[in-house]
C-alpha cells in the first residue's frame, strides 16, 4: 500500500467517524455577522491553521479548495461568495466528499444566506486537479500538501499554479520543523498522514513555490504545533513542529528574484522626510515599511546608520515595499 493509500484510509475514517483530535489549530472560530459554523464541521476541522483571510476575498472570488474536511472552510469561503458554484470543493475520498454534503444541510439550517449549491464538490486529487487552466482567483488547503513526498509536493504545486489567474494568490497552512527527522519517521505512512512526519523546513517549503513560479510569497503566521517525543515517536530527542500561513501569489517572477515577505519592517530615522533608495523603495521618517527579504539585504548593503531592518517576525498582513 502507497503513502496516499494510507492517507485516504486515514481520512475515511475521519470522514466516518469525527476525530477532533486529529489536526489541532490555536485559531478561533470564525465570527462574523450572519456565520454559524455547525459543532459537526468544527469537529471535522482538520486543518492547523486557516486559509481564510477576508483581504484575499473581496469582489466575489472564483475558490478552490482542496481537501474539503468536514466543509468548514468552505462555508467560510462561500460567504464572501453567494454565486452557485462560487467556491469549488475537492477531495479523493468519497466519503469526505458525502460528509460535506451533509455537513451543508445542517448549514442551510443555520445560516439563512447559505445554500449548497454555492460549492460545487468534484472529486478529484490535488496531483491532477479537474479545473480549467487560470480560472481561479484563489486556490487554498489546509494541511495537505505537508503530507506529499518531494515528487508529488512539486506536481501538487504545478497544479495550483496551472489552474489561477495572473495574480491569483494559493493560500495554505502547513506544519513545518527546523529539525531534521529520521527515515523511521520520514517513512512511516500513518504519520505522513496525520500530518507530522513530513513536515518540512520553512525555507525548503517557500523554495518548492519559488520553483514552481510563484514570484511573490507571504509568511502570515507561524505557530506552535506539535511535539513529537521519545516516548510515544521513534524519535531519540525531542522534535517540535510549528505551523505556518502564507500565499504564494500567481506573479511575474521578478528578475532579481522571488519577493519573499517574512514580516521584516525598514524604519527610517534620518535629518530627512524620507529616504528614496532609487529603486523604487522610499521610507517615510520613522513609518515602518514592511519590506522583502530581497529588499531587506538591499538595505542593508547600503551600511546607513538610520535604517532599522529588524529581524523576520513571520508574520506579514500586507502592504509593503513591493
Amino acid at each position: 500500500m502507497s503513502y496516499l493509500e494510507t492517507t485516504k484510509d486515514v481520512y475515511k475514517e475521519a470522514a466516518l467517524t469525527p476525530d477532533v483530535g486529529l489536526c489541532c489549530t490555536t485559531n478561533p472560530i470564525w465570527e462574523l455577522p450572519g456565520l454559524k459554523i455547525p459543532k459537526i464541521m468544527q469537529e471535522m476541522n482538520y486543518g492547523c491553521g486557516s486559509t481564510v483571510h477576508a483581504r484575499d476575498l473581496t469582489n466575489n472570488p472564483k475558490m478552490l479548495y482542496v481537501g474539503v474536511g468536514g466543509g468548514m472552510e468552505l462555508l467560510q469561503f462561500a460567504y464572501f461568495n453567494r454565486n452557485k458554484g462560487g467556491v469549488i470543493g475537492l477531495d479523493v475520498v468519497d466519503e469526505m466528499l458525502e460528509a460535506s454534503r451533509k455537513n451543508f444541510i445542517e448549514a442551510e439550517e443555520q445560516n439563512d444566506w447559505f445554500k449548497s449549491e454555492f460549492v460545487d464538490l468534484r472529486k478529484g486529487d490535488a496531483m491532477n486537479l479537474p479545473v480549467e487552466d487560470n480560472s481561479i482567483d484563489v486556490a487554498a488547503q489546509n494541511c495537505l500538501f505537508n503530507i506529499f513526498k518531494a515528487d508529488d509536493l512539486k506536481k501538487a504545486i504545478a497544479e495550483m499554479y496551472r489552474v489561477l489567474k495572473p495574480h491569483g494568490r494559493l493560500v495554505m497552512s502547513d506544519p513545518t520543523c527546523e529539525q531534521p527527522m529520521n527515515e523511521t519517521l520520514r517513512n512511516d505512512e500513518r504519520l505522513r498522514a496525520l500530518c507530522l512526519s513530513g513536515s518540512l523546513p520553512i525555507a525548503e517549503y517557500v523554495k518548492m513555490l519559488t520553483d514552481a513560479g510563484f514570484g511573490t510569497i507571504e509568511i502570515r503566521a507561524r505557530k506552535p504545533y506539535r511535539i513529537l517525543d521519545p516516548v510515544n515517536y521513534p524519535t531519540e530527542e525531542l522534535i517540535y513542529i510549528e505551523s505556518i500561513e502564507v500565499a504564494a501569489i500567481k506573479d511575474p517572477m521578478p528578475e532579481d528574484g522571488p519577493c519573499i515577505f517574512t514580516g521584516k519592517a525598514a524604519i527610517y530615522f534620518g535629518e530627512e522626510e524620507y529616504f528614496d533608495d532609487g529603486k523604487g523603495h522610499t521610507l517615510l521618517k520613522n513609518q515602518p515599511l514592511a519590506i522583502c527579504d530581497k529588499t531587506a539585504g538591499v538595505l542593508a548593503d547600503l551600511g546607513r546608520k538610520d535604517i532599522f531592518i529588524s529581524e523576520s517576525t513571520f508574520h506579514y498582513d500586507g502592504g509593503g515595499c513591493c
